[in-house]
């Protein structure tokens, strides 16, 4: 069982990470013809495999905003507190108004991709360590894929593939992020 606030936090954003991550993958197996790279992610919140994605995104949020109250505990960050929060609520967004809902779906996405993106990248402050070299760069990925792909440049990849590199690089910091927490002991945490 998690001891501190940084374990909690660590194991809320690991689960939260994982989850989404395996719920996208069963919901395109799922889904017959879909393209991971001329579909978009949200595609998967309106066909066969919906209540999988949505549900799995939902989780991802509430996860998000639970482990963003441990946060602030741990770290008394406000900054990173706040935008991993957002990314929290734009993930229970997505997850509630699909992506025929718009443009409310494309508002909650943009929350979700920019305040994740942001995380990763204000994570930077809270821990001292290679990782977090490793998080400003995938946070810094997430924002230029953001950039590009709100701009109509998608490198080749198709929508979904872009859309990948926005999501994919945060979700991955995530379950980076929470695995160290959750690997802290109560001694490393009053070391910091």
């Amino acid at each position: 069982m998690p001891s501190n606030h940084r374990q909690v936090a660590g194991l809320l954003l690991f689960v939260a990470g994982v989850e989404c991550i395996l719920g996208i993958i069963i919901a395109e197996a799922l889904y017959s013809g879909y393209s991971a790279s001329l579909n978009y992610i949200s595609d998967l919140g309106i066909g066969p495999s919906a209540s999988i994605f949505n549900s799995a995104v939902f989780l991802l949020g509430v996860l998000s905003v639970c482990g963003a109250y441990f946060v602030w505990k741990a770290f008394n960050s406000k900054l990173f507190t706040i935008v991993l929060a957002l990314s929290g609520v734009g993930a229970m967004g997505v997850g509630v108004f699909t992506e025929n809902i718009l443009p409310v779906h494309a508002a909650f996405s943009i929350m979700l991709f920019a305040s994740a993106g942001i995380s990763a990248i204000v994570s930077f402050k809270v821990v001292k360590s290679w990782f977090s070299y490793i998080s400003a760069v995938l946070g810094i990925i997430a924002l230029i894929a953001l950039v590009l792909m709100v701009s109509g440049n998608d490198l080749g990849l198709g929508v979904g593939g872009m859309e990948r590199m926005i999501a994919y690089p945060t979700l991955l910091w995530m379950v980076g992020f929470g695995a160290r927490l959750i690997g802290e002991t109560d001694t490393d945490a009053r070391k910091k």
